[in-house]
């Protein structure tokens, strides 16, 4: 069968071409270069990147243990934010203020020196019956005195126990709730103080109640003193009765 001369000539051509389409093919086997697997140099490569990424870990890691030991030194150092020592001070100061006010005899050893010695140790043997009786009321008075001072003292404390109380409730509070080290030992430290406060009311109360009880041991050793020169004077011969003349009516 005899083909279209058109359709003839297409295939002429094509297979005119054909060579010169097949040459860069031929050619490519002779003149391509293959990448060429080297698994020694592949291990070493994963085990650099492996260690590389191990080193980082380490890194991040002690950048994280850096951090928190910051963190921690932070509320190591950070303040206990609540004080109890103004009102420690304060209740120190009110009971030390009525130690201050005591009354005639005052907590001073000079003073106390000079009435023992002229209310007190030495009874005049000349003085009048009028002056005895103007000092055994002196040494009441003081007497009197210290167990006045004694019992406001008494009362002072008595009225720090509940401000003491509160404070401890707080301290505790805040040293259980302390996030560092720092602030557990300022809570401790506080806690110190008001035991100390305490001491010092405790001190107080001593003291007062022992002023008072020696003002009354010297009042009675002063009294009996006293009484025996007072019976002497009266039991001491005097010049007895001697007879005048008395004139009972007046003369007109």
């Amino acid at each position: 069968m005899t083909l279209p001369r058109s359709r003839a000539a297409r295939l002429a051509a094509a297979l005119l071409l054909a060579p010169v389409a097949l040459a860069p093919i031929l050619a490519t086997p002779a003149q391509a270069q293959w990448t060429v697997f080297d698994p020694t140099n592949y291990v070493q490569n994963v085990l650099t990147a492996a260690r590389s990424l191990q080193q980082i870990t380490n890194q991040i890691t002690s950048l994280q243990n850096e951090a928190q030991m910051l963190i921690n030194q932070a509320r190591n150092l950070a303040s206990l934010p609540y004080s109890s020592l103004q009102q420690l001070q304060q209740s120190v100061q009110r009971t030390q203020q009525l130690l201050q006010q005591a009354q005639n005899i005052a907590y001073d050893v000079q003073k106390i020196d000079q009435a023992f010695q002229t209310k007190y140790a030495n009874m005049s043997m000349s003085a009048s019956d009028k002056q005895l009786i103007a000092d055994a009321r002196t040494r009441w008075q003081n007497t009197v005195g210290g167990l006045q001072d004694a019992m406001r003292v008494q009362a002072t404390v008595v009225g720090n126990i509940d401000t003491n109380r509160t404070q401890m409730s707080a301290l505790v509070g805040a040293s259980q709730s302390a996030t560092g080290a720092l602030q557990a030992t300022q809570a401790g430290n506080q806690l110190l103080a008001l035991q100390a406060q305490q001491l010092a009311d405790l001190t107080a109360v001593i003291a007062a109640n022992g002023r008072a009880q020696a003002l009354q041991s010297a009042e009675q050793a002063a009294a009996a003193e006293q009484g025996r020169e007072q019976r002497r004077r009266f039991l001491t011969p005097g010049a007895g009765y001697q007879p005048g003349n008395a004139q009972m009516f007046r003369g007109n």
